[in-house]
């Protein structure tokens, strides 16, 4: 099983394609992925951000970086391809779990912790 990035959206952005920011700017992305040439996807989300915008929203002298994704500006088709780039390098695995997991280096996937 493959993972394919099926279509990008943000809250804050709608449509992400227009997002025309001026200056540093901080924006949440969910990435819709799902098996490759497959029926169905799941969420993983990030904030996609300037370094500006990340070092002047610091809440404390140390911050993690876990699900943020950094970019000088912003290109949605640059984004979008290197999303779909993740996607491939993630490579194969036994079952969605598995790769979902890889995935969620990249963003917090909508059922990451969950507990059946």
């Amino acid at each position: 099983m493959r993972a394919e990035l099926k279509f990008l959206s943000s809250p804050d952005a709608d449509p992400l394609q227009n997002f025309a920011p001026i200056g540093p700017f901080g924006i949440s992305v969910m990435a819709m992925i799902g098996p490759h040439a497959g029926e169905g996807y799941e969420s993983f989300e990030f904030m996609l951000c300037t370094p500006e915008w990340f070092a002047s929203n610091m809440r404390s002298d140390i911050e993690m970086g876990r699900h943020y994704l950094f970019v000088r500006d912003f290109n949605y088709s640059r984004l979008e391809q290197y999303v779909r780039d993740y996607c491939r390098k993630c490579g194969e695995a036994t079952n969605w779990p598995a790769l979902a997991e890889k995935l969620g280096r990249l963003g917090m996937w909508e059922f990451e912790d969950y507990k059946s």
